[in-house]
């Protein structure tokens, strides 16, 4: 129905002649105007302005709430949005920040960190084998042999043998096993110098019951080896081993490891032994023979001189303070001259056995014979005395009397205990020339 044709249908109420810009009217007029109703266009039904006004307001709660529900989800999906974008370029701004100013900061001590200091004194396992090595090594020469020999066609054959030593004064003399010199017994002896330089060497004085030798180089302004003292050692200090083990393919190899025992015994031969020797599982080899055992400190405290074969981890060094008299006479008269007791003796053992008669002790050294107008009778030992003590030392054996004969010089005084017819008897023995 248009809208001339629905003004037949509509009632006149308060007003006549309504037209359709008057029901146009806005709300808001109407609400102006002192008319109790208004006029609904297209519809019978008379209503009231507070039906009007209630479900005007009804309608505009529910547009309301709606609006505000979409308002309030696109605000906290605005917020979200804003805080992430607001993250991502909080981070963006900081590794750039770090990318270019890091680099500056930290080239201008922004960040200080304390430099530690090793001190080796206090702590003497951290670079104690690099220092070792430092200050001795320069110190240790290898040394080549050769014995000039002839086959059985009479043909010029020579053998040849290797072995290390350790420089001891800087006028060239050198300190070594006798066996690596094969107790002198040699044609040629060479020495090659920590620089490689090569010099050829004479025996000043060798010992097969010591096993200890000096040779000797002409040269001078030598690095020289520190010598310690061996009588100090303990069980469980460091032990570091420098040699040419196998051949001069690992010439001054360095092996480490600690002192496993002191005074130890080992058998050279059917009827000789070495004694008072120093025990240590630094590696030890063929080659590192006549080469210094040192402790934490760089100083020679052994010769190395043998290691048990099928052992790993025994091997064994003659003592600096057995060479330490010999080296210093050595050193300061050019020569090395023992001093004698004046006996001739032998192992108890050894008499026991020969003789067929029974010794009252088991170990000691039984004199067969005192020399005249030696040390021995002059300070009045008899035949048939047995010495059992040298110096406050144990002399089980011969060989131990003549090593402890080897720390003392001419003048020197030593305390004897011997046993004489079954009783202790202490002597005092002056060692003439």
């Amino acid at each position: 129905m248009d809208f001339k044709e629905s003004r037949s249908y509509h009632t006149q109420i308060g007003q006549e002649n309504m037209s359709k810009e008057d029901f146009n009217m806005d709300f808001k007029e109407s609400e102006r105007s002192n008319d109790k109703y208004i006029f609904a266009e297209e519809t019978e039904q008379v209503v009231t302005k507070e039906m009007i006004k209630e479900l005007w307001s009804s309608d505009l709660r529910k547009i309301e709430e709606s609006l505000g529900d979409r308002i309030k989800k696109r605000r906290y999906l605005g917020t979200f949005v804003l805080l992430a974008l607001s993250a991502i370029l909080g981070s963006i701004i900081t590794i750039a920040a770090m990318y270019f100013y890091l680099p500056e900061m930290i080239n201008q001590n922004e960040f200080k960190t304390e430099e530690i200091q090793i001190d080796l004194e206090q702590n003497i396992n951290t670079n104690v084998f690099t220092a070792v090595a430092r200050k001795a090594m320069p110190s240790v020469v290898g040394i080549t042999t050769i014995i000039e020999d002839r086959n059985l066609f009479m043909l010029e054959q020579n053998r040849g043998g290797l072995g290390t030593g350790v420089i001891v004064d800087d006028r060239g003399y050198i300190l070594t096993n006798s066996h690596v010199i094969s107790d002198g017994d040699v044609d040629k002896i060479n020495v090659i110098l920590h620089e490689g330089k090569i010099i050829e060497a004479e025996v000043v004085w060798q010992d097969r019951i010591l096993d200890l030798a000096v040779i000797k180089v002409d040269a001078i302004n030598l690095p020289v080896a520190e010598l310690g003292n061996s009588d100090l050692l303990e069980v469980g200090e460091i032990a570091i081993a420098i040699g040419n083990p196998l051949g001069l393919h690992f010439d001054r190899t360095l092996t480490q490891g600690v002192i496993s025992g002191l005074n130890r015994v080992i058998p050279i031969s059917s009827t000789e032994t070495m004694d008072n020797l120093i025990q240590t599982d630094a590696s030890i080899n063929p080659g590192n023979s006549g080469g210094p055992l040192l402790n934490a400190r760089g100083q020679v405290i052994g010769i190395n001189t043998a290691k048990i074969k099928g052992g790993e981890g025994l091997g064994f060094a003659i003592p600096i303070n057995i060479a330490k008299p010999i080296v210093s006479q050595i050193i300061e008269h050019g020569s090395f001259e023992r001093v004698l007791l004046g006996v001739r003796a032998v192992d108890v053992a050894v008499f026991e056995q020969v003789t067929g008669k029974d010794v009252e002790v088991s170990k000691g050294v039984y004199i067969i014979e005192v020399v005249e107008n030696t040390s021995a009778d002059l300070a009045g030992l008899r035949n048939d005395d047995i010495i059992i003590k040298m110096g406050g030392r144990e002399t089980n054996t011969m060989q131990q009397l003549i090593r402890n004969l080897f720390t003392y010089k001419h003048g020197d005084e030593v305390e004897l205990v011997i046993v004489r017819n079954n009783k202790e008897k202490v002597i005092v023995v002056e060692f003439i020339e």
